[in-house]
């Protein structure tokens, strides 16, 4: 589930090589992008505009500073400002973590000998730097390129076709998975087969040139492409890099922190996941949240269905929650522009059996939890 584009469009595709793009597709930097322009634009009294940033997502460093001084008028030239914001990056780079499913894809097909590249927009040393934080990344990547590598990055296909070279691939062969619009089209123009998970949830009427798009790596089913299959599922629950999150729990909704500022899950966080909860004066809890996106006009803003495992809802007053996800059930294909996923019951049964295994048990995950939480539960328990 959770493929926006039917598995049949694919027919028999056999693919042989895998390529990835980098940030926003592997690796949540797209939010630290954000925040570093937003501080910057604030020094001269500017603000983002979120439609222009959009659109900017993907471009090569070069494209992305003409840009950024041109829309916002800004008294400096686009070098001057790679060289004001790089330091600020650099720092940023330490708290960038792999998106849910991209070490599970990474680690499946090292696993399977399944040979993949990563080809990014950036330049290639500030690739390195954002791949050496990530603990056996860079072995296992057959090649890596940044676009000050070939002619023209994207959305030129000229990155993605010396991917294949070096790899001996053929290009009608090669599996490229993206989450910009740019980089889709650099795929295509390459001649390759195409996965898109976009960054941005409101924008998937823009990706209907790629030939699947999905809502999170986690849906990604290799078999499609005629790749091994992952066997790492238990009983319909897969084990996931455990994911920290803060929010105000009310009426079986838990309202994100965000609202006031940057959010702690990823934008690929989608569909029905499970884990440990913590309200506060309240034990831990078990829980399955609906996470969705909801449409407006002029916005997309995330909506958090809670469903409390082992307990009544209605005894859980309103108030903060810190939840830590742990399991992934399924995707959605029904939550409409209203953004709603509904939980079904046999996702609480499914979450329920999951988290009484040790795998996903509390014991595993508890430290995860701020000191706050974990000394409240121990003098809950102590009364």
């Amino acid at each position: 589930m959770g493929d926006l584009h039917s598995a049949e469009e694919h027919g028999n595709t056999q693919i042989s090589t895998v390529i990835f793009d980098l940030d926003g597709t592997l690796l949540s930097t797209e939010h630290l992008t954000k925040e570093i322009l937003k501080e910057f634009l604030a020094g001269y009294g500017k603000v983002p505009d979120k439609e222009k940033e959009k659109k900017r997502l993907g471009m090569a460093q070069k494209e992305y500073a003409i840009g950024i001084v041109s829309d916002y008028d800004l008294p400096i030239t686009p070098d001057q400002y790679v060289q004001a914001v790089m330091p600020f990056y650099h720092d940023l780079w330490l708290q960038a973590k792999a998106l849910p499913g991209a070490n599970r894809l990474i680690g499946h097909f090292h696993k399977h000998g399944v040979p993949f590249a990563l080809a990014s927009n950036s330049k290639r040393k500030n690739i390195d730097g954002k791949v050496s934080l990530q603990e056996g990344w860079k072995e296992c990547f057959s090649v890596i390129l940044g676009s000050d590598q070939v002619k023209s990055g994207k959305p030129s296909p000229d990155i993605f076709l010396e991917a294949a070279k070096q790899m001996g691939a053929d290009a009608a062969h090669c599996l490229v998975i993206e989450d910009s619009v740019i980089g889709v089209k650099a795929g295509k123009a390459a001649g390759m087969k195409v996965v898109a998970v976009p960054s941005f949830h409101s924008e998937f009427d823009q990706y209907t040139i790629a030939d699947s798009v999905l809502r999170s790596l986690l849906d990604l089913k290799p078999e499609v492409w005629g790749l091994p299959p992952f066997e790492d599922w238990v009983d319909n629950a897969l084990l996931v890099e455990p994911v920290h999150c803060r929010g105000l729990y009310k009426n079986g909704l838990l309202h994100d922190f965000a609202d006031d500022g940057p959010s702690t899950l990823p934008d690929q966080v989608f569909g029905v996941y499970f884990g440990w909860a913590k309200p506060e004066a309240y034990k831990f809890i078990k829980i399955v949240l609906g996470v969705g996106w909801g449409h407006g006009c002029c916005s997309s803003k995330r909506k958090m269905q809670a469903c409390i495992v082992d307990s009544s809802d209605e005894q859980i007053q309103p108030g903060k929650m810190e939840v830590v996800i742990v399991g992934y059930i399924r995707g959605s294909h029904d939550e409409g522009k209203s953004g709603k996923i509904k939980i079904l019951e046999e996702d609480k049964s499914i979450a329920n059996a999951a988290l009484n295994l040790s795998e996903f048990s509390l014991g595993a995950f508890k430290s995860l939890f701020s000191e706050v939480a974990i000394q409240d539960d121990c003098d809950l328990n102590v009364k």
